[in-house]
């Protein structure tokens, strides 16, 4: 069984319009929803075995807030650049480059690629709104499948969802 976490960035701030795309930190919105979301992730057992995350600083903020929450080590979370304005299509590619002997992988990015993608592998998924997390259960040992078989099991979580 292969597990992916598809985690939306936590909401980010625009006070400072100096401020490359990729610095822009979290807002205080932000600070609250990504605690919440790693606590109800822990809740569920969610424990990755890889974290993936974008090089923009909200994504980064979101992934290592997340990790704290699961127990993860944040030094092992891995930045990769393919993961920052790219589309679905690249995320697919990243996945299937995944080692097999990796069972549960997160992967922290931004909209509107992350949305794509989950719509691609969950037609049910039509939108990721800001934090969300969408899970999904492949019954597969490859992470090459991922796209090409239905998953067993789909769920999608956010912080205004109760």
């Amino acid at each position: 069984m292969k597990t992916l976490y598809l985690v939306r960035h936590a909401k980010s701030s625009r006070d400072d319009p100096s401020l490359a795309d990729k610095d822009r930190p979290l807002d205080d919105r932000g600070h609250r929803d990504a605690p919440k979301m790693g606590k109800r992730l822990a809740k569920r057992d969610a424990k990755p075995d890889l974290i993936l995350s974008s090089p923009a600083l909200r994504a980064l903020a979101t992934a290592e807030i997340i990790a704290e929450a699961l127990g993860y080590p944040l030094e092992d979370i891995e930045v990769n650049d393919s993961l920052y304005a790219s589309d679905a299509d690249t995320l697919l590619s990243v996945i299937h480059q995944l080692g097999d002997k990796l069972d549960r992988v997160m992967l922290v990015g931004h909209n509107p690629e992350l949305s794509e993608l989950a719509h691609r592998l969950a037609s049910e998924i039509t939108d990721m709104p800001t934090c969300a997390v969408a899970e999904f259960g492949f019954d597969s040992t490859s992470w090459s499948d991922v796209g090409k078989a239905k998953p067993e099991k789909v769920a999608l979580d956010h912080p205004k969802k109760s």
